[in-house]
């Protein structure tokens, strides 16, 4: 068998030979940092296409089911944007031109023929991150042992997207065995943040952060175990949903960690409009993916639920707001944006109170136990086919480097250790429901608290191989709360000023202060998570739809 460098090389040269010879650009010097307006000065995209690539995706569907935007017109105007985004910020695996205009010109066809559109998201380019198998491609999620595997079938959530009228066009990177919250492998290398590119976009669903946050895409599709969905969203500018547990179908798509069935990674869209996530949500749901997969919830979209029936019907909403988690205190662009948040929906006539969480810390390291129970075998199994090294740092430098605390110890534990975990996890979900029951004492709405509104990270974007913390959205993957991210502002070095030291609750939470220097962050988006109870989705996306108009309405 080849050197695992060698099968590396020679897939990164197929990729770059799929890319269309007059859609190559020359990328500004590494030291142009915000690579955000290059799309529309390059020259390779027409007014039109610039017009096309800035819609939102309400009106894109409004546009292409009118057969007023064709969808050969659209897939190629997002396609082009997508080929500039990558030469920037190398975010792409998988390019598939030719089969997804074909997809688009059937739906074009159709459409002429009976004057009927296929399905809700009729002609609708969608990104998906390079774990959602495609028949036909290579799917091999950033481990060289996988170039090569084809697949012999779509995942289920492709076919429910074909079934609702959408285009899948392109893949995006991801981290190497997709456990990191960067995005780096040996195939395809470092994705960067489009804002400032020194820093991260995140992770892992990085590629499609930097992606969409370029407006190479309309809506992508992510997947969050611990915040792989709104991690890249909160530091690349977007809105992006985490559903609950099942909500929509995951089978047929390739993950680490499979049979590991207690905290599970969900897939979800990541776009620049809270109204694309609600298309999405609404698309897939109403598509009964029940059907094809034997894990999928079977819940249609409750319009009631949207609607917020259980909410007060969404007057005098009472909004919780967690300022720290008790384990690390944010910096001081996320302190504003939270503060922000709060003098906009006081404004807006509705309540705030302060959440006060409970057992974060514990919540976060039984959830990273449960992972880790086996997470190094299965890694040292995958990479040991070419004997690819287990990547241990996104760092530049990867000397003298301390390991980051999700990763896993080279031991396991055993089955019963396995157990004892888990009915510990079990045993915090209910203390932690109790906890959300019980603030029923302070709203003053007859209910308890509507949602909770929180940092998605400690800080924003982070240089490489700096992004070490990622509690503020785990904690939910473990108590499998559906929670929504929202862009608020970004980073200014003269309102976000270093603050003199707290009281650290202990010398991680010192490091991550002395981490913070505005310069470095500065320009970087910032946004925030809003979180509700579990198979809530219509409910989060109805409240982040308000907590967005309130800050709209303040700017």
């Amino acid at each position: 068998m080849p050197h695992w460098t060698e099968l590396a090389a020679e897939k990164k040269e197929r990729q770059l030979k799929s890319i269309p010879q007059g859609w190559l650009v020359s990328p500004p010097p590494d030291s142009t940092l915000d690579v955000t307006g290059f799309p529309e000065t390059c020259g390779l995209l027409t007014e039109r296409e610039i017009k096309i690539t800035n819609t939102s995706v309400d009106v894109l569907l409004e546009k292409l089911a009118c057969g007023e935007w064709s969808a050969v017109d659209v897939t190629t105007a997002f396609y082009k944007r997508a080929i500039i985004a990558h030469q920037l910020v190398n975010c792409l695996t998988e390019i598939f031109v030719d089969h997804a205009l074909a997809r688009a010109a059937e739906l074009d066809d159709h459409l002429q023929q009976t004057g009927k559109v296929v399905g809700p998201l009729h002609g609708l380019p969608i990104s998906l991150k390079d774990q959602i198998c495609i028949k036909g491609l290579e799917t091999t999620m950033g481990y060289i042992s996988w170039i090569g595997r084809y697949a012999e079938k779509n995942a289920v959530l492709v076919d429910i997207l074909i079934e609702c009228g959408a285009v899948p066009f392109v893949r995006t990177n991801l981290p190497q065995t997709v456990m990191w919250p960067e995005s780096f492998n040996n195939i395809f290398g470092r994705t960067t943040n489009p804002h400032n590119r020194t820093l991260t976009p995140g992770g892992s669903s990085g590629g499609e952060g930097a992606l969409v946050a370029l407006k190479g895409s309309p809506l992508g599709v992510g997947s969050d175990i611990g915040g792989s969905i709104r991690i890249p969203s909160s530091f690349c500018g977007l809105y992006s949903l985490r559903p609950s547990y099942g909500r929509v179908p995951y089978c047929g798509a390739l993950n680490s960690l499979e049979g590991q069935d207690s905290v599970h990674s969900v897939f979800g869209p990541m776009t620049n409009s809270v109204g694309g996530v609600k298309a999405f949500m609404k698309a897939v749901v109403n598509a009964k993916p029940w059907l094809k997969d034997p894990l999928a919830v079977r819940k249609k979209w409750q319009e009631d639920e949207y609607n917020l029936v259980d909410h007060g019907s969404g007057k005098d909403l009472c909004f919780a707001i967690m300022w720290d988690d008790g384990v690390v205190v944010p910096h001081p662009p996320i302190r504003r944006s939270l503060e922000m948040t709060k003098a906009a929906l006081e404004k807006a006539g509705h309540k705030v109170v302060d959440w006060k969480p409970i057992k974060h810390r514990l919540l976060a390291d039984t959830t990273r136990n449960i992972w880790n129970a086996a997470s190094a075998e299965d890694y040292m199994i995958t990479t040991s086919v070419t004997g690819e090294p287990v990547i241990a740092t996104m760092e530049l430098d990867d000397s003298n480097v301390a390991a980051a605390p999700f990763r896993p110890k080279k031991i396991g534990i055993t089955a019963y250790q396995l157990w004892q975990v888990q009915k510990l996890r079990k045993d915090i979900r209910k203390e932690y429901l109790d906890h959300w029951e019980a603030t029923v004492s302070e709203t003053g709405t007859g209910r308890p608290v509507d949602a909770i509104i929180c940092p998605a990270s400690s800080y924003a974007a982070t240089p490489h191989g700096k992004n070490r913390y990622t509690n503020y959205t785990t904690v939910w993957n473990a108590l499998d709360y559906p929670a929504t991210t929202f862009p608020v502002t970004t980073v200014d070095p003269t309102l976000d000023a270093k603050k003199p030291p707290h009281v650290f609750y202990d010398d991680f939470d010192k490091g991550i202060y002395n981490m913070y220097d505005p310069e470095i962050f500065k320009n970087a988006p910032i946004c925030l998570q809003l979180v509700g109870r579990t198979l809530e989705e219509e409910a989060v996306i109805k409240m982040t739809e308000i907590v967005d108009g309130a800050l709209a309405a303040t700017k």
